[in-house]
């Protein structure tokens, strides 16, 4: 991927490197926060539960974002 950062002072390119591992014969995914996943069976199921967490984070964070409900109705 090439690209430039703001901070960046000329383009260059940034690696991204796969979620999904293997460890021992079962498939792992690794987070953001650093944190492996798993284990699964197959490299789909890491994939495909992958994305459900992504799906949870980015639900969690918009909850986060809305502000809070009054409690005088």
């Amino acid at each position: 991927m090439l690209g430039k950062r703001e901070q960046d002072p000329q383009h260059s390119v940034h690696f991204r490197s796969g979620r999904v591992s293997r460890v021992n014969g079962l498939y792992f995914f690794s987070t953001r926060e650093n944190t492996l996943e798993g284990p699964f069976f197959s490299k789909e199921d890491a994939e495909r539960e992958t994305n459900a967490y992504i799906r949870r984070m980015q639900a969690s964070k918009a909850s986060s974002d809305e502000p809070p409900a009054s409690l005088n109705g």
